[in-house]
């Protein structure tokens, strides 16, 4: 098959080496076909920013770099068709110039839209949704090399879109796209623990909470300037931060308050450079309903001397709610409650099973591409669809297994 690669590839954090006998990388769509149709296993790579085994399996590995980085404006309906391939860094670029921008971004811009979509990644604000939310109809290459659409409003739609590549390779999007706007990004340090949490999430179109569970940072990113009494307490930092502090501020997007085109401040880090980690870490995330916010803080709190030695950072956002079956979002506003780790697996386990007992109580959902050793039940019409799809477990692998079987 044109273009495999030797085995020996691994994740962006180098914590899950792939199995697969070789990394394939088609250049076009006919080439693609052929090799699922060829092939007795298969899965597809976004960027391999997952910290799970979301898309490990023995068998082919396909990424889809090399295929035809479409990019298509439809101004009228407000639309954009995407190849899977493409990275959010590369898409927003092309959008601003043709004034349109997405409602949200990840914290890193350098992902892939196919694979953030395929796992329900999201962005912050109390009236943003998921990233798989904007998605309105979706290409995919099944098992027996076949091309399918599906749009918005079908009924296989809702289990299509966040389906963890458990239905066929993902080759095209179309996405919901805005005006172009301005932010401004603030960062406040020092927030009480006593300030109102919901009144500070909902201060801007897209805010985050940075803490170590004893102290608190905000990024909040705004269209209008901060008005001087809306601090909460906290008091604005004096030059740009990191999220994890002592760490430099190079590779983040522009704070203090500057105005910028969206795409240059939703994410956190800029497009032109790697994050500070450069994936020196391991990371876990948890959605709960957003009534919970309050006890969730609380409980963590508690435990804030037995989580810090694992920890690097935490994040916490609010995210709307969506109609997609595997989304962490389905059917209920959210707050999202991230944990960025040291990079060892033996010193997180352990901290992490004891976060999960913790949040047990408010209905948590994971993040399908970051690490959790609890897994939810399975929607029954999802595995019936994937039973529809994939009838002899071609895409499957262990992580899909998993979930299946729960």
């Amino acid at each position: 098959m044109a273009g495999a690669a030797s085995p020996g590839a691994t994740n962006w954090a180098g914590n899950v080496a792939f199995r697969a006998s070789g990394v394939h990388r088609p250049a076009g769509l006919e080439e693609l076909r052929r090799l699922v149709a060829g092939a007795s296993r298969v899965r597809a790579l976004g960027s391999g920013h997952s910290f799970s085994d979301v898309a490990d399996a023995p068998g082919a590995l396909v990424r889809l770099d090399r295929m035809p980085q479409e990019i298509t404006l439809d101004r009228a309906a407000g639309r954009v068709r995407v190849g899977a391939g493409v990275t959010y860094a590369r898409l927003a670029d092309a959008l601003h110039a043709g004034g349109h921008a997405l409602a949200a971004m990840a914290s890193l811009p350098h992902i892939s839209v196919a694979g953030s979509v395929a796992t329900g990644t999201h962005g912050s604000g109390d009236g943003n949704r998921s990233l798989s939310a904007a998605v309105s109809g979706l290409e995919l290459v099944t098992a027996d090399g076949s091309l399918v659409t599906l749009e918005r409003g079908e009924a296989d739609f809702p289990g299509a879109v966040v389906a963890l590549g458990a239905l066929g390779v993902v080759t095209a999007l179309t996405l919901d796209v805005l005006p172009a706007f301005e932010l401004r990004q603030y960062v406040l340090e020092d927030l009480p623990w006593d300030a109102p949490f919901d009144e500070v999430l909902a201060a801007g179109h897209s805010v985050s909470l940075f803490t170590d569970w004893h102290s608190v940072r905000v990024w909040l990113k705004r269209h209008d300037e901060l008005p001087a009494g809306a601090r909460w307490g906290a008091r604005p930092a004096d030059r740009p931060r990191h999220p994890v502090p002592g760490m430099p501020a190079g590779a983040c997007t522009a704070q203090l308050g500057v105005p910028g085109p969206w795409h240059e401040r939703l994410p956190h880090f800029r497009a032109d450079a790697p994050p500070s980690s450069a994936g020196d870490e391991l990371q876990s995330e948890f959605a709960l309903p957003r009534a919970h916010l309050g006890d969730a803080l609380a409980v963590l709190r508690a435990l804030r001397d037995r989580i810090r030695p694992a920890l690097q950072i935490s994040e916490v956002r609010t995210v709307a709610a969506d109609h997609l079956w595997l989304s962490p979002f389905h059917g209920r506003d959210s707050v999202a409650v991230h944990f960025t780790w040291v990079r060892d697996w033996g010193v997180v386990r352990p901290v992490l099973r004891l976060v999960e007992d913790a949040l047990a109580p408010f209905e948590p959902r994971p993040h399908w591409g970051k690490l959790f050793t609890r897994w939810p039940a399975c929607p029954p019409r999802f595995a019936e669809l994937v039973r529809r799809y994939d009838p002899a477990g071609k895409f499957g692998n262990d992580f899909v297994r998993r979930l299946l079987e729960t």
